[in-house]
């Protein structure tokens, strides 16, 4: 298999076209023990991927140390996220991804979730703290995440973010304020600024699992995205995704062992309804009905985000 790489806008960062999405491996879905999410890590960087995203907030930066010792420390692009917005928070970020991560640099270090120009004034003392960080050598280029336009134009103007990670798929679920149309248009101009963008949710939370190849085919046919991030949990989904991101049929047996129940979000029974998971919720999905929480399926796009502020551990992907 042949993957594509590409720069990432002006960072000098050069990417494969897909990157791993980390979330999966962490307690908010798969929750795979280190070693297991290590290895299949591992066996990522040996088929050529050399890009990964993640969070502070995924819990996994074990397993990505796991299988950077394996003799893959400085041959992989690491990007990872903080919702810290002070200084302060944000060097206490920085400092735990260094050593979670047993590196003297991050590669990239993005603001988490911005929403538009108002969310980024807000976080002005992180995005601050980052940018002399970068002097430092510490990290070598600047971004945010976002599932609005709004965000995405908001980064494209501002002077310190070099790198933008915006939610894009082909029926523009999960997208807060616009239309599919309106997002591909906030990429095409951020990158005409010099900005680099991958892309993420390709498969809209798993509700277009069912005709993955068009929904891939989609994101990589926008050229201003220099890569995509795709969640896997083993490694049939990772051969199959370096198979369709190289432009490639599925063979049968392969095909076959893809079959499987879409992941969902579950709700136990013994909810409360305290509502903390509707305004962790990027997308908007979540609401309360007599004192549970509910979740419209056609909003959710599986982040999972929900279920790190649930305090009875109600909330799960599965």
């Amino acid at each position: 298999m042949s993957l594509e790489y590409r720069y990432l806008g002006q960072t000098g960062l050069l990417v494969s076209r897909l990157c791993f999405g980390s979330l999966t491996l962490g307690p908010m879905q798969a929750n795979l023990s280190v070693q297991t999410g290590g290895r299949l890590l591992e066996a990522a960087f040996a088929m050529g991927i050399n890009f990964v995203d993640t969070a502070e907030i995924y819990d996994n930066y074990d397993h990505i140390r796991w299988a950077l010792e394996k003799g893959w420390s400085h041959r992989i692009h690491i990007a990872t996220k903080s919702y810290a917005a002070t200084a302060a928070e944000m060097e206490l970020s920085l400092e735990r991804a260094l050593r979670a991560l047993g590196r003297d640099y991050v590669d990239i270090f993005l603001l988490h979730e911005q929403e538009s120009n108002l969310t980024l004034r807000g976080h002005e003392g992180a995005l601050e703290y980052l940018a002399r960080a970068k002097e430092k050598g510490l990290v070598r280029a600047i971004g945010l995440s976002t599932h609005h336009v709004a965000g995405v134009r908001a980064g494209a103007l501002h002077p310190l973010i070099d790198v933008i990670h915006p939610l894009i798929n082909r029926r523009g679920w999960g997208i807060v304020d616009g239309s599919v149309e309106d997002m591909v248009a906030a990429i095409r101009f951020a990158a005409s600024l010099g900005k680099g963008l991958y892309g993420m949710k390709a498969l809209a939370g798993g509700h277009l699992y069912h005709d993955a190849s068009s929904a891939f085919q989609f994101v990589l046919s926008i050229p201003e995205l220099a890569a995509v991030a795709v969640g896997m949990q083993n490694e049939t989904e990772l051969k199959a995704n370096l198979l369709y991101f190289s432009g490639k049929d599925l063979p049968a047996p392969l095909a076959q062992q893809l079959q499987r129940q879409p992941r969902r979000l579950r709700i136990a029974d013994y909810c409360e309804g305290c509502g903390k998971c509707l305004a962790a919720c990027p997308s908007q999905a979540l609401t309360l009905v007599a004192g549970r929480a509910q979740v419209d399926g056609d909003r959710c796009v599986l982040c999972g985000y929900c279920s790190r502020v649930c305090p009875n551990f109600c909330l799960k992907v599965i």
